[in-house]
């Protein structure tokens, strides 16, 4: 029994030793050694990450100000040249508006100028329908013919009211205008190259003439033009003695108008007078004064209301064809022709 006894008592101290042992192994695992490495391992990358930003945030926040300001000041830098360029080219955009419009119009005629002549003066030739006043332009006879039909009546109409002849006013209307193809007409509504003159307070236009940039009138419409051709012919005391003249003497009112100063071209009569003929603008001066009208004996003249062409020396087919825009097989089967033999004089159907 006895044995029994310390038996038991020596399972009970076993078991108090190991009540001990277990509180000795829960101290153990609250050292400092585990607990640091877990925090280092846990701390470490979350105090770097932060404190580097933080640290890096914090720095230019203290130095943020100069940041700033240069980079204010590169954004200026970059706008500046930006508003720069679009005033220097709309500036002169606007500005030159006008002279690069009319230097487009004049490349278009460009084909006019021919070859081997100086600037020649020479513009109102019988075939190729070159026609120079403030211009030079090189026009089709179904133009020149489209011209007459569209003026014609304004030109009898101011034949009667103010006693221009209507040939002298549609003759100088197709050479000044270029049988209103020219530049000024375009641009300016201008069919007579009547410049400013002190009296003038309507619109202008500037275009190199006699001298660079001279003062040309602009109107709204082209009738317009017509009415102030008249206008400026009869108030103007050195043209006076042109109405002297009878109404239907377009060769003295030519040569007149040239006397008195209206054009500085030395041939101005003879082209005037050329395309009058050509084109028997007489005809509508006999309709005005209710005279017969007669024909003029020009060897190469062409009449809107005729559909003959009398061909002249030098004359082909082709050259016919080009004239009034019509082929030449047309040509021929129009004048039942089997070949391309002309003979000057023969009258041909070119409509």
């Amino acid at each position: 029994m006895y044995k029994r006894f310390l038996l038991v008592v020596f399972m009970i101290t076993l078991m108090g030793c190991n009540t001990t042992q277990t509180v000795v192994r829960t101290t153990k695992p609250t050292y400092k050694k585990p607990a640091p490495r877990v925090a280092t391992t846990t701390r470490k990358p979350a105090q770097t990450k932060p404190t580097a930003s933080r640290s890096t945030a914090s720095k230019p926040v203290t130095k943020s100000a100069p940041a700033k300001s240069t980079a204010t000041k590169t954004v200026p830098v970059k706008t500046n040249p930006v508003a720069v360029a679009p005033k220097k080219i709309e500036t002169p955009a606007k500005e030159s508006s006008t002279s690069v419009e009319i230097q487009k119009i004049e490349e278009k005629y460009e084909s006019a100028k021919e070859e081997n002549k100086s600037n020649a003066n020479e513009s109102v030739y019988s075939k190729t329908e070159i026609l120079e006043a403030t211009t030079r332009v090189k026009v089709t006879t179904a133009m020149v013919l489209d011209y007459i039909d569209t003026y014609k009546e304004i030109a009898k109409s101011n034949m009667r009211e103010f006693g221009i002849p209507s040939s002298i006013i549609l003759g100088q209307g197709i050479l000044e205008s270029g049988s209103g193809t020219g530049p000024l007409s375009v641009l300016a509504n201008n069919h007579f190259g009547i410049k400013c003159h002190k009296d003038w307070n309507g619109q202008s236009i500037k275009y190199d003439d006699d001298e660079a940039q001279e003062c040309f009138r602009k109107y709204d419409q082209s009738i317009e033009s017509f009415h102030d051709h008249a206008q400026f012919l009869t108030n103007r005391a050195w043209y006076r003695p042109l109405f002297d003249l009878e109404k239907d003497d377009y060769k003295l009112w030519a040569k007149g108008l040239k006397n008195a100063g209206y054009a500085t071209d030395p041939k101005y009569p003879e082209k005037l007078i050329a395309i009058i003929e050509r084109y028997q603008l007489n005809q509508y001066d006999a309709e005005v004064l209710g005279k017969p009208f007669t024909p003029v004996n020009f060897s190469n003249q062409i009449s809107p209301n005729s559909d003959l062409y009398q061909v002249s020396p030098g004359d082909t087919l082709y050259s016919i064809s080009k004239k009034f825009n019509i082929s030449v097989d047309d040509l021929k089967r129009k004048n039942n022709m089997e070949d391309n033999a002309l003979s000057i004089g023969q009258n041909i159907k070119v409509k």
